[in-house]
């Protein structure tokens, strides 16, 4: 265990890697998902006067409708020693911690923004204040922490 690591566990920072993400809002849209797919499939073979190519078209719904939502619950946020992995709905980006000048998350944001040291801003779908908002406040202040913790020393 380096010092690094001992000063970050002393002072209260989550142990590396942690993964943060929206726990309830993934649960519901996986249940969602689901319960969507297995409805349409009974629905496909309850039904008799559908013909197999109907059938096949309501699994296919099924099927394609749980698939969005498996997207929809993609976004998670996972902190290393070595930088922060932001997966989004369709992109992911790995960033050293260096990169990241601030984190936050306002009254009214929809998820946390990363600013960083490019002048840009990097949504992060992953801490999102949806269904569980003190869960949101508290990853949040987490990964404001830990990349405190971890910002160069100097300028």
């Amino acid at each position: 265990m380096s010092e690094h690591t001992e000063h970050t566990e002393s002072a209260g920072l989550p142990a590396l890697p942690v993964t943060f993400r929206p726990r309830r809002t993934r649960a519901v849209l996986l249940g969602a998902g689901a319960a969507m797919f297995v409805v349409l499939t009974v629905i496909a073979f309850l039904l008799p006067s559908l013909s197999p190519g109907e059938r096949t078209s309501f699994v296919f719904t099924g099927a394609l409708l749980l698939g969005v939502l498996v997207l929809l619950s993609r976004p998670k946020v996972v902190a290393e020693e070595s930088g922060v992995r932001v997966v989004n709905i369709a992109t992911s980006r790995r960033l050293e911690w260096a990169e990241i000048v601030q984190v936050t998350l306002r009254p009214g944001d929809p998820w946390v923004f990363l600013n960083l040291s490019d002048g840009t801003s990097l949504p992060v779908l992953g801490i999102q204040p949806g269904i569980a908002r003190q869960q949101a406040i508290a990853d949040a202040r987490a990964l404001r922490a830990l990349t405190e913790a971890r910002a160069p020393q100097g300028d």
